[in-house]
Parts: C-alpha cells; structure tokens; sequence
C-alpha cells in the first residue's frame, strides 16, 4: 500500500469511528428535546383546564394521568369525595414536575374539576 492510500485510508477511518461515536450523544439529544417539547405542550394544554370540568374532558385534554387517587369517601362516586389524578412531566433541567387535578363528586359517579396545582421534585 502506497503512502498516499495508507492516508487516505487513516482518515476515512478517524472519520467513520468520530461519526460512530457521537451518534448515541445525538439520539440522546433528540430524546431529551422531545420529552421537553411534550412537557412544555404539556404545560401549554393546562392553560385550558376549568373548574367544572368532566374526567372525559380532562382526559381528553391531558391524556390519561400516571397515578390516581380517591381519598375522604365511603366507596366510589359517594358525594363528599375528591378524585385526585396526578400527571408526571420529567425535564432535563427542572426534574420532575407533577400536575395534580383534583375532582369533587356532582353525583354519584359524575366527577368534576374542583381545583388543580403544580408540584416539583
């Protein structure tokens, strides 16, 4: 092999393991910029959130929540009750961010927005 090819072969080498190695670095990357671009159209949507609104609409709205919770009521749908549905954003930089919607029971089985707050971790 000449000494103009050993060259020539030496750089596509250097080339092809540089692009080898920053390819993770690039889909991690694309990963973190999606899960920011989801949380921020996340946070956008609950700009939309009104108190009276159904589960359906929230759900609709929000997508379904990570976690739920029922707590102060005798059994499900009992007035006197509050749904809590929790949804769980991760940011790159802020850590974890949690929405909690709470809904208070219309009647039996009919829930209702009644308030909802934001939480960091």
């Amino acid at each position: 092999m000449t000494p103009t090819a050993m060259r020539i072969a030496l750089l596509a080498f250097l080339v092809a393991t540089l692009c080898a190695a920053t390819g993770p670095f690039s889909l991690a990357s694309a990963q973190s910029t999606s899960k920011s671009a989801s949380r921020a159209a996340a946070e956008r949507a609950t700009v939309d959130l009104k108190q009276g609104m159904t589960l359906e609409d929230v759900q609709q709205l929000l997508g379904k929540p990570w976690r739920t919770a029922l707590t102060g009521s005798s059994g499900a749908g009992a007035s006197g009750g509050t749904l809590r549905w929790t949804y769980t954003w991760t940011g790159v930089s802020s850590g974890e961010r949690n929405l909690n919607v709470d809904f208070n029971a219309k009647a039996a089985e009919q829930w209702i927005v009644n308030g909802w707050s934001w939480s960091s971790y």
